[in-house]
C-alpha cells in the first residue's frame, strides 16, 4: 500500500491567480496590435519570408526532435505506471507517476482540438507576410477561406509546457526537483514557442494561452489525483489548510 503523504498547501492565488491574471491580460491584448507587431519584428520583407521559416536547426531538431523527446518521456512514464502495480519498489509511487501521465496526456491532447474550433490562422498565412488569408484576431469572426487556419494555441510550446506535470509530480515529494522541473518546463515552453514565432508559425499570444492551459491542467491533475487523496490519508488533526 502507498505510504500516505502530507500535502503541501496549495496557495490559490499563486497557483490559480496568476494564470487567470494571465488569460485576463491575453483577452484585453486583443485590443492591441502587439501580437501582429512582434510577428512583423522576425519578417524580411525582403526574403519574402520569416528569418527562421528554413531554419534546419529550429524546423529539424527545435521542432521534431524535442517533440519525439517528450514523447519518448510520456511513453516512459506510461510504462513505469504500469510497472508500478507490479514491481515492488514503485507502488510508493504510483499516484504520483498516474498524475504525470494524465497531465502530460491531457496538455498534449487538447491541442488539436481547440485549433480546429477556433480556426486561428498562423502568421505566415496571413496577406501582411506575404500568404493568402486575411488576419482575424481570436474572438472576433473568421473570414471566409477555403483554408481554415490550425494555428491556436500553440501546439509546440505544449511540448514544453507540458513539463510542469513533473513539477505537480514531485511537489510533495522532492520539493527542490519540482522548481527544478518547474523551471525546465517555463524555459522548454518559452523557447519551443519563441522557435515557432520565428518560423512564423504562431503569435506570441498562442504561445502564451498554451503555458495558461498546460499550467491549469497540470495543477487539476494534481489536485484530483494527489491532493485530495493525500490530505484524506492524512489524519483530520494533522492536515494542514491549504
Amino acid at each position: 500500500m502507498q505510504t500516505p503523504i502530507r500535502p503541501r498547501p496549495i496557495n490559490l492565488w499563486l497557483y490559480l491567480g496568476i494564470p487567470v491574471a494571465t488569460a485576463v491580460a491575453l483577452i484585453l491584448l486583443e485590443l492591441t496590435s502587439v501580437d501582429m507587431d512582434i510577428a512583423k519584428l522576425f519578417y524580411d520583407p525582403v526574403a519574402g519570408a520569416f528569418i527562421g521559416r528554413h531554419s534546419y536547426w529550429l524546423e529539424n531538431i527545435l521542432h521534431d526532435r524535442v517533440k519525439q523527446g517528450v514523447i519518448l518521456l510520456g511513453v516512459l512514464a506510461l510504462v513505469v505506471f504500469a510497472l508500478s502495480f507490479f514491481w515492488k519498489r514503485l507502488f510508493g509511487w504510483r499516484r504520483e507517476l498516474g498524475c504525470l501521465v494524465l497531465a502530460l496526456g491531457l496538455s498534449t491532447a487538447f491541442v488539436t482540438p481547440l485549433k480546429k474550433v477556433t480556426q486561428v490562422q498562423c502568421p505566415w498565412s496571413l496577406t501582411q507576410f506575404g500568404g493568402k488569408e486575411t488576419y482575424s484576431k481570436l474572438l472576433e469572426p473568421r473570414p471566409a477561406t477555403d483554408k481554415p487556419g490550425l494555428c491556436w494555441p500553440g501546439g509546440h510550446a505544449a511540448t514544453g509546457f507540458c513539463l510542469f506535470g513533473l513539477f505537480f509530480m514531485l511537489r510533495d515529494r522532492r520539493p527542490r526537483l519540482a522548481r527544478l522541473a518547474f523551471v525546465v518546463a517555463l524555459v522548454a515552453g518559452s523557447a519551443l514557442g519563441f522557435g515557432r514565432m520565428l518560423q512564423g508559425a504562431h503569435f506570441l499570444s498562442h504561445n502564451v494561452w498554451t503555458g495558461v492551459f498546460c499550467w491549469l491542467i497540470g495543477l487539476g491533475s494534481y489536485y484530483l489525483v494527489l491532493y485530495r487523496r493525500g490530505m484524506a490519508e492524512v489524519p483530520a488533526g494533522e492536515r494542514s489548510v491549504a
